[in-house]
């Protein structure tokens, strides 16, 4: 699911989250569809019967696999998982829930909509089983955030989406041996002219250097070299790269997409506190986002990309065909590369790190959703649906990756035995959750189009000071006014900009 199709969804969640308190019985009968032959159901007359629901048609299989197995483990338990559509989940889990028969006894919804859910009375704290670890002993300490709200956790972490820097790593290893090449036959020039200046000519020397095969510890070492840390370590590349014909663009990526360009400001803008669920934690307007806006705004000079005309499948897709060396992509796209490669349609190794700092003074944070099990506050079941909910998040969870292409919060497999998930994972660590707060559900709508704005020319101090008086004002039921903080432009960049308008 894109992030657009996210924020519909979370924003329609808003919309109709008033019903969702303190609603009476509803008049609308939802039932999930069966899932056995009524015939087949007199096998299961002994067993109490969880309804799991989900609403990614791509977890069919799996779910399914692993309610399978569970009733192995569990022959006491059948779990029924129930694929539901629509943009209204929350609403659909709620009438079910008020109707009384095949109530959903626990659910997967993504970490935003924790609170809609909690204060609907469709989520209850959950506990580890007696004797287990906490979460916060073995998950990451985002995941743990993720889920809890006012300091109760109200969901287990089950599986993730963030972004990470992605790279051709063929066109890195090529341009690393061109500069080892490069680098020895400047040595050796250099050799020879010093062999000349003294009268000392050692030619045999100087031909056994020039045929001195590039090893393998040099080349990844060069390849290091090529892997940026900073945004500035891009646009150094880009200055030296020697593209071969195909490539397009050094570093392209989705600027219409607020999930990609998040980690420019994720270091400097706080929406909720820790937790994400904090109504007077709320810092959007600061000295240190101004100036990684800033940033952002200068790269339009030099990586020309329409808003109106870029999407994160196109820009895929160019990396795929070879078109691109850098982008920010998020984790399906290991899947997909992935699955292009065994089908013949991409040729390159790839690799994944995570996002560059804005600068050598400013960092950088990517944005994270988290998909959680959620136990109904409404299920008659809770004890068993919270037994349900461990096994499904915490054992034999490297299965999720090979059978789905999503990437499991717990996994102790060989899941994260690849490098490039491993990546993803140490990003997911250090990204920042998606905020649970009602009054901030439009932020990233309007933080997407500050930075559509500002990309466009628009000035960086007044579009993130316009964005945190809206949010606050929203926040607090009343006008807001943010008192201006000058920042100014360092003298460069002025120069920059005048000697860019004078060549236009």
């Amino acid at each position: 699911m894109t992030f657009k199709k996210r924020l519909l969804m979370i924003l329609a969640t808003a919309l109709i989250a008033g019903s969702l308190y303190g609603a009476g019985r509803l008049g609308l009968t939802v039932r999930p569809e069966e899932t056995q032959e009524p015939e087949e159901e007199s096998l299961f007359k002994h067993r109490e019967t969880l309804y799991l629901w989900y609403a990614d048609e791509g977890l069919t299989d799996y779910l399914n696999g692993v309610a399978v197995s569970y009733t192995e483990y569990q022959d006491e338990v059948r779990v029924v998982p129930v694929y539901t559509q629509g943009l209204e989940y929350l609403e659909t889990i709620n009438q079910a829930s008020l109707q009384g028969e095949e109530v959903p006894d626990l659910y997967i919804v993504s970490n935003d909509a924790l609170e809609k859910a909690y204060l609907a009375g469709l989520a209850c704290e959950v506990q580890q089983p007696a004797g287990a670890p906490s979460m916060k002993e073995f998950l990451p300490g985002t995941a743990v955030r993720a889920v809890t709200y006012h300091d109760k956790q109200i969901g287990y972490p089950f599986y993730y989406e963030t972004s990470c820097l992605l790279y051709n790593r063929t066109y890195l290893e090529e341009w690393a041996k061109a500069q080892i090449t490069a680098e020895r036959e400047h040595a050796v020039a250099e050799e020879a002219q010093e062999q000349a200046d003294s009268g000392d000519v050692e030619e045999e020397i100087t031909e056994a250097q020039e045929e001195q095969e590039i090893s393998r510890e040099e080349i990844e070492a060069k390849i290091e070299e090529a892997i940026p840390e900073t945004i500035d370590e891009i646009l150094s590349f880009a200055d030296v790269y020697d593209a071969p014909e195909q490539v397009e663009a050094v570093f392209k990526w989705d600027v219409s997409d607020i999930f990609y360009n998040y980690f420019i400001v994720g270091d400097y803008i706080n929406v909720g506190g820790e937790n994400g669920d904090n109504a007077d934690s709320i810092g959007i307007y600061n000295e240190n986002a101004i100036k990684a806006l800033r940033v952002y705004q200068n790269l339009n000079q030099f990586f020309s990309i329409d808003t109106k005309e870029i999407s994160y499948d196109g820009v895929l897709q160019d990396f795929l065909d070879g078109k691109i060396v850098y982008t920010v992509a998020t984790t399906d796209a290991l899947s997909k590369l992935e699955k292009a490669r065994d089908e013949g349609t991409f040729s390159y190794e790839y690799g994944v790190t995570r996002v560059p700092d804005v600068s050598g003074e400013l960092g950088s944070a990517s944005l994270s959703v988290t998909q959680c099990v959620g136990v109904n506050g409404y299920s008659t079941r809770k004890e068993m649906a919270n037994d349900f909910a461990v096994y499904l998040t915490q054992y034999n969870t490297e299965e999720l990756y090979v059978r789905t292409g999503k990437l499991p919060v717990h996994c102790e497999g060989e899941t994260y035995d690849n490098s490039n998930a491993a990546a993803f994972l140490e990003e997911y660590a250090r990204s920042v959750p998606m905020p649970k707060m009602i009054e901030t559900s439009n932020f990233w709508v309007q933080l997407e189009i500050a930075f559509a704005r500002i990309w466009e020319g628009a000035d960086a101090n007044d579009e993130l000071r316009a964005l945190s008086e809206q949010i606050m004002g929203q926040v607090l039921g009343e006008a807001y006014t943010e008192e201006y903080i000058d920042v100014p432009i360092p003298v460069e960049e002025t120069e920059e900009e005048e000697e860019s308008q004078d060549q236009e």
